[in-house]
Order: structure tokens, then C-alpha cells, then sequence
């Protein structure tokens, strides 16, 4: 397929207020994936993949313990997921997605991020059909060959592997996440899996440019603040 492909993970945090809303948002989830699925790892595979990219991310054992316990222990807020959709500035795709247990405020709170920057917000479906929702891994390596072999011969229903300036992207169907981790640890075991998380990839990508990538940083940061927002996925290169 040829797509070039930037896995946009959260840039680490630069002050310590930023960390604190990194890990908040990685023990809400954490907190709703045990609480609907169970808190033991080994029988929740969701969850294990969760902690997993949590350590990863240097989420510290205590915040991933008690969002466990909290889950554990039957009480708590009732979350429910919220999912807004639209344009951003320079008219590039926008999914926003949410942890909430008040709807009506998380709606308000991410519309305002949409008013004060001239984006639009639209309705579900606006533009989720341009994304792909898919399982992704990214590793060192030279040579894709033996990457897609492997997968192949796991039955794994790829999409595409890249290999691209010494790192290796594995694309796959966010329902084959699971049985593509296990094809590439057992095909691979000395490998390091650098990015394991099923995302939305932009089908395309629209040049944001001048104002409009500032305006656009702007609203990026807007909705950062926001305590419901868990993850922001865009198509915007804003490279140009």
C-alpha cells in the first residue's frame, strides 16, 4: 500500500502538571477497562495490553494499582465513552474520543474547543469513514520480508508492513491485535515492540499550513485540557 505512517503518541511530558493529566487519563481508562472486563490481566487481555503501553509510557505502578483496586472494589463513577467528530482548522479530519460521566459537559467542553478556533464539529460519521481503525506495532528493523511471512503464516489478515528509516510498521485489523502481538513476540522473541495500540489511521492526510497550523496547535492543545478528552486522532501534516 505505500502509506507513510507517524504513530502520534503523546510527546512526554514537559512539566509536572502534564504528567499528572498523562497518568489521570491512562487510570480512568485502566479504572473502566478492569471494571467492565475484570481486573485480573491474565484473563482481561484488553487490560494487559493497556498496562502494558502504560509502563510504557511511564505511568507509575502505583496509579495503574489503584485504578485496579478502585475497579476492584465495585464502587466508583460510572463512565461511558463519547466519541465527537469533525473539522479542525485548515479543514483537516478530526476524531475526538472520551471517557465521561456527565455527557452533556464533556459535549460542551469539547464544542467549545471547536468554537474558539473556527473548527467544526459535525455528527457521528462525519468523518470516522476516513480512517482506518487498525491495529499498529512499530519496531527496529531493515527488512519487512520476514515481518509479513510471519504474519502470514499466522494467518494474520495484514493490511501492510513498512520498513522505513530503520523502524518496522506493522498494520493490521484492530480485531487481529491480540493474534499479530502473539505472531511477532514468538516470531521474534529479542525484539522490542516500540508502539503497540490500535488507533485510527487517516486513509489520507491534509497540508496545514501558515495560521491554520498554528490555529490548529491551538486547538490540539485546547482540547489536552480538557479532563474527559483520552484521544485525539487527526489526518493534519502540518509539515505541510
Amino acid at each position: 500500500m505505500g502509506r507513510s505512517f507517524e504513530v502520534r503518541k503523546a510527546s512526554m511530558a514537559k512539566t509536572q502538571g502534564a504528567k499528572i493529566k498523562v497518568f489521570s487519563r491512562y487510570g480512568k481508562e485502566i479504572y473502566v477497562c478492569a471494571k467492565n472486563g475484570g481486573a485480573d490481566p491474565e484473563a482481561n487481555l484488553s487490560l494487559r495490553a493497556l498496562i502494558s503501553k502504560a509502563k510504557k509510557d511511564n505511568v507509575p505502578g502505583h496509579v495503574i494499582d489503584k485504578a485496579l483496586d478502585k475497579a476492584s472494589g465495585g464502587g466508583g463513577e460510572d463512565y461511558e465513552t463519547a466519541r465527537y467528530e469533525g473539522f479542525g482548522p485548515g479543514g483537516a479530519s478530526v476524531i475526538v474520543d472520551c471517557l465521561t460521566d456527565n455527557g452533556n459537559r464533556t459535549f460542551q467542553d469539547v464544542r467549545q474547543c471547536f468554537v474558539k478556533t473556527g473548527a467544526k464539529i459535525g455528527s457521528p460519521g462525519t468523518v470516522s469513514h476516513m480512517f482506518e481503525h487498525q491495529a499498529v506495532f512499530q519496531f527496529k528493523g531493515e527488512d519487512d520480508e520476514p515481518v509479513l511471512e510471519a504474519l502470514m503464516m499466522a494467518d494474520i489478515d495484514v493490511s501492510d508492513v513498512e520498513a522505513e528509516d530503520g523502524v518496522v510498521t506493522v498494520f493490521a485489523p484492530h480485531t487481529e491485535f491480540f493474534k499479530a502481538k502473539t505472531a511477532l513476540t514468538e516470531a521474534f522473541p529479542d525484539t522490542e515492540i516500540d508502539v503497540e495500540e490500535i488507533t485510527f489511521v487517516p486513509q489520507t492526510y491534509t497540508d496545514v499550513t501558515g495560521e491554520d497550523a498554528e490555529t490548529f496547535q491551538k486547538f490540539l492543545d485546547l482540547l489536552d485540557d480538557c479532563d474527559d478528552v483520552q484521544q485525539v486522532y487527526h489526518n493534519a501534516n502540518l509539515d505541510g
